[in-house]
């Protein structure tokens, strides 16, 4: 049985059916009523056969209209129908609406569906899906429609029909919406509206953007545009040919601004600022550059919109090739090369009013002053620029050259911001301005670097002059503890440990020693010290050495040691860098008094990593870092500088010498590497050790090979050494000693002397050449100072070897052997350095003239 349908206006049909339902009730009761009244009039015997004939028809009426209601062919009007306006609205709706049963039955169909769907009348209404039924190009939307109205979901789908009856081809919109919820949705409302109109409208946008893209890429001039993060969003292909890159670049982000403007020319695009709302156009004469580096001149007219917040939108940006034609227009070639200096300058320009207002910048100054120019107007102040402090003096300046001043002293600040900058600022007046909008010109020439390196070239002087001082100074110590040390070992010959002097006498020994190891401080700091390096893995140095690394710092400090694995080896003094392990872990230890965590860290640093430390003085290159950080109490930024300065400390009298870090500086330096500092209060300190990485050479190549034979035999031989030597001190033969020192030379001749030798004395090389030429072939071995008034220890050797080329010969001095190793061919003597004690003085004398 097919569905009904009137065609009647719905609100109509309603208001009709609502009259025919009253009127019949009305009828039916008047009937009743004047059946009734008649049969009051008529007797009871006759008036039974009308009573029964009533409602025999009565009962009929109401068996055949429950059988019509049954069958559908009478419905009883419910109370909730629907409003008839909204009815109204459906039935007369331009979009064709449909309702279905959950067995996909019309239920409902407008005017407008009916007319879509070319339904001949009532009983001619089609769903949806029989309507296309016959179109391939629907048919899958029509099948996700279908299962979507099954699952009780909503969706949309747009589809292209071929016209019914001739008519072109229609784009459709589809529309399936459930009324209910999910799968028990009872019925499902169908929409279809034609939107041909609409998709005729988009393509022919579509295709005016295209045409307009199209004529954009191809015009004689370059566009391009930049979004507030510095992307390029649009370029156009005339611009990209002009810069050789791939417009495939474009818009994914690919290209950034700094990839077609160089240097500080990005800075002029990115510093514009106006009102809110404002859109402001600016005129800019610089370079491009292309994707191989070249320059392109061009001229721009840099078009950016300000929102309501003030915040600059993207910019529109015109391009005008500057560079071609130059050669017939001798004035357009002239601005050219002018604007070009103009930008590339390394100076910051800008003109100013009377107040420091900044009216324009070249290049360099865009970016120097970038913090102001992004400011609201009335902040693009140069005074803004530097310090509060120092604006003063650059308002001076201003108004001196506004009133035709034209000798300006230049003027030194610090540029305001979080890092510390210097700039040398420079006033000009301007000639025969036109307007109070240009007053002066500023140049500014940022000197931080300059200042930077004036202020390390500085520092190195200063800690040269020290070290020189901190030298000269040890060496006349060494003399005098060389003496005392020699006098303190006749008098401990002379006195037993039982007499009361002795402990007095090894009093004096003791503070000898700690004197002598206070001028190897002073000698380490100003790198005049002997160093013996050797190549070694820093890993397993430092391991051996942390079980004393522990019992220095106590038991409240934790020590963390940390090692890289495969470091690479490094060639160092290992005495003397666990000295400086030892110094900045008592330093350590000291800033850390309530106890506290010191760590130790060892790894490699590749030469492009070196360069992302980016310290000051250190050449990139292969580095082993050791770094030892505390938690403690941190060092002031005011005196960071200082604390590699002899006795320079921040510890209480009698806690301290001030050459622990001095040390530490001396050492790393003399071994060729760096040291830095970092320290916040508070939080802790951490020094940073480089130490370059060693590469061995073919002979320390061959080395380990050659070592695996002779090892025993060189062992046995430095075993039998040793024990001649401890077990007997005494010897022969002449020995001259040469020494300026008078009391010193003789407390030493009188100590070789004790010991069996014969002993000549000499004040300087002179003498000691009348010494040798005197006793001709009888002197065995000189031992000698280097650093000696009229002919020195250099000198003297070389006359010694070209009279006697077999004399043995040992220096003795107060500075390092490496102080005059340029000065004396290797391998030609034997070094002792002073401070020494007989016994050291013996044995290098006998050691020497049994080689």
């Amino acid at each position: 049985m097919k569905p009904r349908m009137a065609k009647e206006d719905v609100s109509d049909r309603t208001a009709g059916e609502r009259r025919g339902s009253i009127g019949l009730v009305l009828l039916v009761a008047v009937v009743l009523v004047a059946a009734a009244v008649g049969l009051m009039f008529v007797g009871r015997n006759q008036a039974e056969p009308y009573v029964l004939a009533l409602l025999a028809i009565l009962g009929m009426i109401g068996v055949f209209s429950l059988f019509a209601a049954a069958a559908g062919i009478l419905r009883v009007a419910r109370r909730d129908s629907g409003s008839p306006i909204l009815k109204a609205v459906v039935d007369g709706a331009g979009d064709g609406i449909v309702v279905t049963d959950p067995s996909g039955r019309v239920i409902y169909a407008n005017a407008a569906y009916l007319k879509l769907a070319d339904a001949v009348g009532t009983d001619d209404v089609r769903p949806v899906e029989r309507v296309f039924l016959g179109d391939p190009e629907v048919s899958e939307a029509i099948y996700r429609l279908v299962k979507a109205a099954r699952e009780g979901r909503s969706l949309q789908e747009e589809v292209r029909v071929a016209g019914l009856r001739g008519e072109p081809a229609r784009w459709l919109r589809l529309r399936v919406r459930p009324l209910g919820e999910g799968r028990e949705a009872r019925t499902t409302v169908w929409s279809v509206a034609d939107v041909t109109r609409d998709r005729d409208r988009h393509e022919t946008a579509f295709q005016g953007l295209q045409y307009a893209i199209d004529y954009l890429d191809h015009a004689p001039a370059g566009f391009f545009s930049v979004d507030e993060s510095g992307h390029i969003g649009y370029l156009n292909a005339t611009l990209a040919g002009w810069l050789d890159h791939d417009l495939a670049q474009i818009g994914s982000g690919g290209l950034r601004l700094t990839d077609i403007v160089p240097g500080d020319s990005a800075a002029l695009l990115t510093t514009l600022s106006a009102e809110p709302g404002e859109v402001k156009t600016e005129v800019l004469d610089l370079d491009l550059k292309t994707r191989g580096g070249k320059t392109v001149p061009v001229r721009l007219y840099h078009k950016v919109a300000f929102g309501a917040d003030g915040a600059p939108g993207a910019s529109r940006t015109l391009v005008l090739n500057r560079a071609r034609n130059d050669g017939t227009d001798p004035q357009r070639a002239a601005e050219v090369r002018f604007m070009r200096f103009f930008h590339n300058t390394p100076l910051a320009i800008a003109t100013v009013d009377k107040n420091g207002r900044i009216a324009r910048t070249n290049a360099l100054g865009a970016r120097l002053f970038q913090r102001v120019l992004k400011a609201d107007v009335a902040d693009r102040s140069i005074l803004n620029v530097v310090n509060p402090g120092e604006r003063g003096a650059i308002e001076a300046a201003i108004h001196e050259a506004a009133s035709g001043q034209g000798d300006v002293a230049p003027l030194d600040a610090t540029l305001a911001g979080e890092t510390e900058r210097w700039a040398r600022f420079y006033v000009t007046p301007v000639e025969d301005a036109e307007s109070d909008h240009e007053a002066a010109i500023v140049y500014a020439l940022d000197t931080t670097e300059q200042r930077s390196l004036q202020s390390q070239f500085n520092q190195a002087q200063k800690m040269d002059s020290v070290g020189q001082l901190a030298g000269g100074i040890a060496h006349d110590f060494n003399n005098l503890l060389s003496a005392i040390m020699m006098a303190t070992d006749f008098l401990l010959t002379g006195h037993r440990p039982t007499d009361p002097s002795f402990q007095d006498i090894m009093q004096i020994k003791q503070n000898t020693n700690r004197a002598a190891a206070l001028v190897r401080q002073l000698l380490a700091f100003s790198r005049k010290q002997t160093l013996r390096p050797e190549v070694l893995d820093l890993g397993e140095a430092l391991s051996d050495f942390t079980v004393l690394l522990r019992r220095l710092i106590g038991e409240k400090v934790t020590l963390d040691v940390v090692h890289s694995r495969d470091l690479w080896p490094v060639k160092v003094d290992i005495t003397q860098f666990q000295q400086v392990i030892v110094n900045l872990a008592v330093n350590g230890r000291d800033a850390m008094p309530g106890g506290g965590k010191l760590t130790i860290k060892t790894a490699n640093v590749a030469e492009a990593e070196s360069r992302q430390f980016a310290y000051k003085g250190m050449p990139p290159g292969d580095y082993v870092l050791v770094e030892v950080a505390d938690n403690g109490t941190g060092i002031a930024p005011d005196i960071i500088d200082k604390i590699f300065e002899p006795f320079f400390s921040t510890k209480e009298v009698g806690k301290g010498t001030g050459l622990g870090l001095s040390t530490v500086y001396g050492i790393i330096k003399q071994t060729g590497g760096f040291v830095y500092p970092e320290s916040e209060l508070g939080k802790g300190t951490s020094f940073r050790i480089f130490l370059p990485r060693h590469v061995a050479g073919a002979e320390e190549l061959q080395a380990p090979r050659m070592s695996a034979i002779n090892g025993a035999l060189a062992a046995a031989e430095e075993v039998a050494r040793l024990s001649a030597a401890t077990a007997d001190d005494t010897g022969h033969g002449t020995i001259l000693l040469v020494e300026d020192e008078e009391g010193l030379r003789g407390l030493n001749a009188r100590g070789l002397a004790s010991r069996g030798y014969t002993v000549l004395q000499a004040g300087n090389g002179v003498e000691a050449i009348e010494v040798i030429d005197k006793h001709d072939g009888t002197i065995d071995l000189v031992v000698s100072d280097v650093v000696m008034p009229e002919m020195d220890g250099p000198s003297l050797l070389k006359e010694l070897r070209r009279r006697k080329p077999e004399l043995k010969i040992i220096f003795v001095s107060g500075y390092a052997e490496e102080a005059f190793a340029k000065n004396i061919p290797e391998g030609q003597h034997a070094f002792l350095a002073k401070p020494f004690t007989l016994k050291q003085l013996v044995a290098t004398v006998k050691e020497t003239m049994a080689s």
